[in-house]
């Protein structure tokens, strides 16, 4: 297993000329991995749901990055029809991503549905970055070594997906249904790696989670003992989003990364650390789970990926 001893940000080969498409770019995780690629010449169009508070992050990376060139554009990928204008004005203005960091999420809040009627963790995490990675997958194929960074969690590996009750309508649980959309993520994350190897596409589909961060992810939408538990009694435990985002980053700009890899901490349980190749659940990369989802995932957004199926 790969050992990434004590890699930092500052380690990110220089990124001048590269573009990425970072999604929840505005706060935790995604500003914290905007930061760290702006740093080294990055372009970074921020891809947020709220554009307020992608110019408020904008301001706030400029303050100590001057020369930063970055970009902030709207998206909400709980809804199909953000998710492909998004798409098309990036195609239209001729944009052309090498790295798309599949990075935005919302962690168990109560049972929600989409104006499509599906459950909401599962649309924000897993079908909107599905989606809109099959919208740009044709650009990321024309860019300098392109990859697509899916960020999952340690919580895929004690998941299952509830195929015979997707919505939650019998019984929802909001971790149970988060857990679910993490092993979406890592499912996905997979499947695509697989599908990309048979095609012979030159893109890297690689997956990173950011072991136990101090993010808003924990206060925004959890409620009752999720939010006690995560929002406040575990948070001194927790790393800073520069120290959580250090997997991800490995993922978007090391040399050594191969495509279906998972980076994660390298400390006790994953929870924290520098980054190194970790385990996939055995679940994330059974085949049949794969097709099955990715089957589901074209019918419930209406994007089909141009890749043969893998073998």
């Amino acid at each position: 297993m790969t050992s990434q001893k004590r890699w930092t940000a500052d380690q990110i080969p220089d990124q001048n000329g590269r573009v990425f498409v970072i999604t929840g770019a505005n706060s935790g995780l995604g500003l914290a991995t905007t930061r760290a690629l702006a740093r080294k010449g990055a372009r970074v169009i921020l891809a947020v749901r709220d554009e307020a508070k992608g110019r408020r992050a904008v301001a706030e990376v400029t303050a100590g990055e001057s020369g930063a060139r970055l970009e902030v554009r709207r998206l909400d990928l709980s809804d199909p029809e953000s998710v492909r204008a998004f798409a098309d004005r990036l195609r239209s203005d001729g944009v052309r991503p090498d790295v798309l960091v599949n990075n935005a999420g919302v962690m168990a809040p109560p049972r929600t549905l989409t104006a499509q009627g599906h459950e909401l963790q599962f649309a924000a995490n897993h079908l909107g970055h599905f989606a809109l990675t099959g919208l740009l997958l044709d650009l990321l194929a024309d860019g300098d070594d392109p990859r697509v960074v899916t960020v999952t969690s340690t919580n895929h590996r004690q998941a299952k997906i509830f195929f015979d009750d997707l919505t939650g309508e019998r019984k929802y649980s909001p971790m149970g249904y988060y857990n679910q959309s993490k092993l979406a993520n890592a499912v996905f994350g997979w499947e695509l790696h697989r599908r990309l190897s048979a095609a012979g596409s030159p893109v890297r589909s690689v997956l990173a989670h950011p072991g136990y961060t101090s993010t808003n992810l924990q206060t925004s939408a959890p409620v009752g003992m999720v939010k006690l538990l995560f929002g406040r009694l575990l948070l001194p435990l927790a790393q800073s989003p520069e120290q959580g985002a250090l997997p991800q980053l490995y993922a978007a700009t090391a040399q050594d990364v191969r495509g279906g890899e998972l980076f994660g901490p390298d400390g006790m349980a994953e929870l924290r650390g520098a980054p190194k190749q970790v385990e996939l659940a055995p679940r994330a990369s059974d085949p049949e789970t794969g097709s099955r989802l990715w089957q589901l995932s074209e019918e419930l957004t209406a994007v089909r990926f141009a890749l043969p199926a893998a073998a």
